[in-house]
């Protein structure tokens, strides 16, 4: 049975998580998975996930925003506009390379769909490519895949590994996929969570690091084999930080930034063929579209230290659980991504590899 990192005793930070371990204890904030699996017409190891802020009122009532591109060889849309004005207006999708225009367009048509007819919509959507385990030119979602991931974005625990957008990824050459964790931060402006989510679909075994332990390296591949006939120089990683203090635009992006640390505390490295794109968003203030001025809490500079420590940890986490949850897939010309072991994962980390 496939467990979550602190189900095999390991934590990442001293840091308290959230209720749920997940980006959804950010208050408000929801998600959703719509998988696709099957083998005929074309092979189809694929999906979307779906990050709907303030219950779906992300439409109307804005949130802060920024990103950081941290290795370019990839896609995230609606970025420009977020440069422009530092807000983020639309629910968030991830999905694999060749579906990102029909995700956006459905996020466009469903703003349209509840009367939001009198203002444009630049909706931002995510990718990592799936195209070793899945076949991306058979095109294979729909515009029912993606209402499906859409309208069932919930709260609370959310599920991980190859599910959603991350069905078809790999990770360090294991099975990889969805990830999520969250921490809480108590600072003199308050307590605040701090909520991460990725789709990790990057990295080398012998990068592979699990609480500072180098668990790749002691993981040969007469052992578990690895995903690849030839390892990529690179892969992709599109990792969304969402929190409940009050941050601008440029501290969104200050956190942002953060979330480095914990892809390079596992052994992301930003290769040249790597899309490592990050985003945050705070809902720590509404920002409401109907035109009128709007009143705004700042967080403190000085304050940030916590919130950064808190995405560094939580990126950590959510990528090593992503890799936790992942079952061993078959997809595509026979092609088998392995799950990581969590039997020998715990031998590892009780001192195996000192």
């Amino acid at each position: 049975m496939r467990q979550r990192l602190r189900r095999l005793g390991i934590e990442i930070g001293d840091l308290p998580t959230g209720p749920a371990n997940a980006l959804t204890d950010v208050p408000g904030v929801m998600v959703g998975h719509s998988t696709v699996i099957r083998d005929e017409p074309a092979v189809a190891r694929t999906g979307v996930t779906m990050i709907v802020p303030r219950e779906g009122e992300i439409w109307t009532d804005y949130a802060h925003a920024a990103w950081f591109n941290f290795s370019g060889n990839g896609e995230m849309t609606g970025l420009a506009w977020i440069d422009e004005t530092g807000l983020l207006g639309s629910p968030i999708g991830i999905t694999s390379t060749h579906q990102v225009g029909l995700v956006r367009d459905f996020l466009v048509k469903s703003a349209v769909e509840t009367g939001l007819t009198e203002a444009f919509h630049l909706p931002v959507v995510g990718e990592t490519w799936d195209g070793w385990l899945s076949d991306p030119d058979s095109f294979p979602l729909t515009e029912s895949d993606v209402r499906r991931a859409y309208e069932s974005a919930t709260g609370g625990p959310v599920a991980e590994g190859a599910v959603g957008g991350g069905t078809g990824m790999i990770c360090h050459e294991f099975k990889g996929g969805i990830g999520t964790s969250s921490r809480i931060v108590e600072s003199k402006s308050g307590t605040y969570t701090v909520g991460v989510l990725v789709q990790a679909n990057y990295g080398r075994r012998g990068d592979l690091r699990v609480d500072g332990l180098p668990i790749g390296r002691h993981l040969d591949f007469d052992e578990v084999p690895s995903a690849w006939e030839e390892p990529p120089n690179g892969g992709s990683i599109i990792v969304v930080a969402a929190t409940d203090a009050p941050l601008l635009p440029i501290q969104c992006r200050r956190l942002a930034k953060r979330i480095t640390v914990g892809l390079g505390r596992v052994g992301g490295y930003g290769h040249d063929s790597s899309g490592d794109i990050f985003l945050a968003f705070s809902t720590g203030n509404h920002l409401p579209a109907d035109g009128q001025p709007w009143h705004i809490e700042v967080f403190p500079h000085r304050e940030m230290d916590g919130l950064f420590h808190a995405v560094a940890d939580a990126t950590e986490e959510s990528i090593i659980n992503a890799l936790c949850a992942a079952e061993t897939t078959r997809g595509r010309k026979g092609r088998v991504a392995h799950a990581l072991p969590l039997d020998r994962l715990q031998e590892l980390a009780a001192g195996v590899c000192d």
